[in-house]
């Protein structure tokens, strides 16, 4: 494991970097309260049996893992360039991060009809993208071979996630081959058009296209693609399902449609549905958990995941789970993508991610009675410069507190790991490394908190009979002893 020095941080830096305001809504009265909901939420107490060798001797307790799920997508697998910037990324997943987000995006998995790049070829290769001038133009960029990851991520122990099966998005999830498959009357009227950046189709119109139309009106109108598009979504699932179905903890089933519950537009029984994205599957969301119950193992987690965090989406979850669905886990996304809200964040001037404002947000979902998944957060460095970085470490440590302090958070995962491997759009300075794989401030904060301040090292004595009692964090640990013998000898644990 490489060992990163961490650089000193002064508080004048931190007082400059952060406004009063800012700092009186994270004052120190907060803090205490965000520790002990945690000692309350996080914690548990063991009592565990040890052999008789272990009787009357002093125990060392030392954790080795966490239930509590620290996690980051992996999707530049081999992609960034050089051997040692890809180790480095590498040694990321099974230390800093015990879980992974696979990328399982339609388009790009399947960029040739009939071909899903399960399998590496050579332009999955990290040989491939070492002598790959420009990388951030092709179209398989941040979208890795699936086989070679899942067997990297399982041989770490770590868990998986995959991410996702059913999504709307024109330009980021349906397939260009099967978009083009549709009428070109259609087309022409959805004003589609190839973004030149990367080659994708995506929908240029502002306003919904065949507004003067009924679902039902443009199933009738286009019987071939409606079924095309049913068929193969459900055949994708399966699919996937079948190859890795065992292999895979958890699966976002259906991404960002709570928008179309809210308008109305999931309608059981029907053909096709006008999603705001374009023609999808009808009642899509309801059709892909209800595929993905009968396809997937029970021991699989299926997941909802929205960056709409209102009543909408938890109306949406409710009504799935009174129609029958399966649904384990529920995904927030928050993303602070423009720099300047995290300027204005840290001069306290912007509330979105206030204390108050996250709680609220939390409740209001948490009523849905599910755990809560923190699937894609992206904090950016304004500027890039020494005080964006403290900036960024700032909020973020205090945020990552509050969310782990939550009795419904089961997970927080970060979304771009390394500088400039986001998707077109999203900010070139949100990584807790750099391009060339140097630590970010923010990455000392997150490993502070992951591998220390949420820790459990201590010592303790068994009782006459072998028994020992601790309280801790959730998660795997070693017990280790010297019997009266002067053997040293360990057993492992699960404090749940």
């Amino acid at each position: 494991m490489t060992e990163y020095r961490k650089p000193n941080v002064s508080q004048a830096e931190i007082n400059e970097a952060f406004g009063p305001a800012y700092r009186e809504q994270w004052n120190d009265k907060l803090q205490r309260q965000i520790d002990a909901d945690i000692e309350k939420n996080r914690k548990a107490e063991g009592e565990f049996s040890l052999p008789a060798s272990a009787a009357g001797r002093e125990i060392q307790v030392e954790q080795l893992s966490h239930d509590f799920i620290f996690g980051a997508h992996i999707f530049n697998f081999d992609q960034l360039g050089t051997d040692e910037r890809n180790r480095r990324y590498k040694e990321l997943y099974g230390t800093l991060f015990n879980s992974a987000t696979i990328a399982f995006y339609w388009k790009q998995l399947e960029l040739e009809e009939g071909h899903p790049r399960f399998r590496p070829e050579y332009r999955d290769s990290a040989d491939f993208w070492n002598h790959c001038p420009n990388p951030n133009s092709q179209p398989h960029w941040r979208r890795p071979a699936t086989d070679p990851v899942v067997e990297f991520c399982r041989s770490k122990g770590i868990r998986l996630h995959g991410h996702t099966l059913v999504w709307g998005n024109n330009r980021w999830q349906i397939p260009d081959w099967l978009i083009g498959r549709m009428p070109l009357h259609f087309l022409k009227k959805a004003n589609l058009e190839q973004n030149p950046s990367d080659g994708t189709l995506e929908c240029q119109a502002t306003a919904y296209p065949f507004e003067e139309m009924s679902a039902d009106e443009m199933a009738e109108a286009m019987p071939e693609y409606t079924t095309l598009l049913n068929v193969l979504t459900a055949k994708r699932i399966m699919e996937i399902a079948v190859r890795y179905g065992d292999k895979i903890d958890s699966w976002d089933v259906a991404n960002e449609s709570a928008a179309d519950f809210g308008k109305g537009r999931m309608v059981p029984g029907s053909k096709l549905c006008k999603s705001w994205y374009g023609p999808m599957p009808g009642d899509y969301t309801y059709r892909a958990f209800k595929i993905a119950e009968s396809v997937f193992p029970e021991k699989a987690k299926l997941n909802i995941n929205d960056y709409n965090l209102s009543e909408d989406y938890l109306q949406q979850v409710c009504d799935l789970r009174r129609r029958g669905c399966k649904i384990d886990i529920m995904g927030a996304q928050m993303h602070l993508f423009d720099p300047q809200i995290c300027l204005n964040i840290a001069s306290g001037k912007d509330l979105r991610q206030s204390p108050e404002t996250v709680r609220r947000t939390m409740e209001l979902i948490g009523k849905a009675g599910l755990p809560i998944h923190l699937s894609e957060i992206t904090i950016t460095s304004p500027g890039g410069d020494r005080r964006g970085e403290i900036i960024q470490a700032g909020i973020s440590r205090n945020l990552y507190r509050l969310w782990f302090s939550l009795a419904p958070m089961m997970g927080i995962t970060w979304w771009n790991v390394v500088d400039g491997c986001g998707a077109p759009g999203e900010p070139a300075i949100s990584g807790l490394f750099t391009r060339d794989m140097e630590p970010k401030l923010s990455y000392f904060a997150l490993n502070d908190l992951i591998h220390h301040e949420w820790h459990t090292s201590l010592s303790c004595r068994a009782d006459r009979e072998g028994k020992v009692g601790f309280r801790g964090f959730r998660g795997r640990y070693r017990l280790s002893w010297t019997s009266a013998e002067g053997k040293a000898e360990s057993m492992e644990c699960h404090l749940k």
